[in-house]
């Protein structure tokens, strides 16, 4: 089985302590559903943008947004389709495990999300590379890394599958563990083509099931993308012989402390008004109703016709939805009879 190799330095401990620290803040900070919405959604367009466009995507941040909210732009299909995929597998996030848990089904549906009409092949889309692939300059032709051998990756992809549901990955600090799982999937580099997307997708998904970003405010890839020479130094830091990756966490764990501190700083400048109001507590929704405030947030409204279509329910059960959200004083009717619908309250 797979065994990852690093200490534990003061650096590595004192980013997983700030980063402990800021997480508590956000957990216990009282935040209306319409602003988790917002925060959520800020952090979805961001990754999006920031993990494409380090792999060559030309979208701006504000085209992603555009494609985010259903809108068309002028761009080339290719780049629409990258960041559309990337979208769609960081909003299907909470559906993707298996269980619960990470599998090699898991991983494939994942490149074959990401990649879909993107590749220059199809056939290539959601299988391991069956052809040796070379990350180098393209300018200069010189090689940077040479991934292991194509007839390798399926039993070292097994190898690291294995141990990311291994008692060891479950007793490790989910930060590290998603540290870990970043850089070994880059290493292994299964693909032809979206390894760099599909290793940062995996390592969100990872910080999700282990409970350190249920909310989804976190943009890690927003930091990669802010200094990418240091991001690819970071992963060239280890030594191929030994795989040593004492030097990457040490710039993995950095950046995470980093980006949840600025959530940290964002849920408190949004609660601080409600904490001059006095109002205590979270208001506590499930994933659908979460959905709800979703579609609210990027519509304007939404219908009891709307909600049944959305979830294939029954009148009588998108009413309890919608009750249930009356009852917390999130949304107001605006209306009546058939022509009522739902707005923020």
């Amino acid at each position: 089985m797979f065994k990852p190799k690093y200490s534990i330095t003061p650096n590595v401990l004192n980013n997983i302590i700030k980063t402990a620290e800021a997480k508590a803040v956000i957990d216990n900070a009282y935040l209306v559903p319409k602003w988790e919405v917002a925060l959520r959604r800020e952090a979805l367009i961001k990754n999006a943008h920031a993990s494409t466009s380090i792999e060559g995507n030309p979208l701006s941040l504000e085209q992603v947004s555009e494609l985010a909210m259903g809108r068309d732009i002028m761009a080339t299909r290719k780049a629409k389709a990258e960041v559309l995929n990337y979208l769609k597998v960081l909003e299907d996030l909470p559906s993707l495990a298996e269980g619960g848990k990470i599998t090699e089904k898991v991983i494939l549906k994942i490149h074959r999300l990401l990649t879909k009409d993107v590749l220059e092949k199809p056939a290539d889309s959601g299988v391991y590379r069956n052809r040796q692939v070379v990350i180098g300059n393209r300018k200069t032709g010189a090689v940077t890394f040479r991934p292991p051998d194509t007839k390798d990756v399926p039993i070292l992809m097994k190898k690291l599958i294995k141990w990311l549901t291994s008692k060891d990955a479950s007793e490790t600090n989910p930060v590290l563990m998603a540290g870990i799982s970043h850089y070994e999937f880059v290493r292994i580099h299964p693909f032809i083509d979206g390894n760099g997307r599909a290793a940062r997708a995996l390592a969100s998904l990872m910080l999700y099931l282990r409970g350190f970003d249920t909310k989804r405010f976190f943009a890690l890839d927003d930091y990669y993308d802010s200094d990418r020479p240091s991001y690819y130094k970071a992963l060239q830091s280890v030594d191929s012989k030994t795989l040593d990756i004492t030097e990457w966490l040490e710039y993995f764990t950095y950046g995470v402390a980093l980006q949840i501190e600025k959530v940290k700083e964002r849920v408190l400048s949004l609660s601080s008004d409600l904490k001059r109001k006095r109002l205590k507590g979270q208001i506590a929704l499930t994933e659908r109703q979460m959905r709800i405030v979703e579609r609210i947030n990027n519509y304007g409204y939404i219908t009891n016709k709307t909600i049944r279509e959305m979830f294939k329910l029954s009148d009588e059960g998108a009413l309890k939805e919608i009750k249930k959200l009356l009852s917390l004083g999130v949304i107001r009717p605006e209306g009546r009879g058939r022509n009522i619908r739902y707005l923020f309250a």
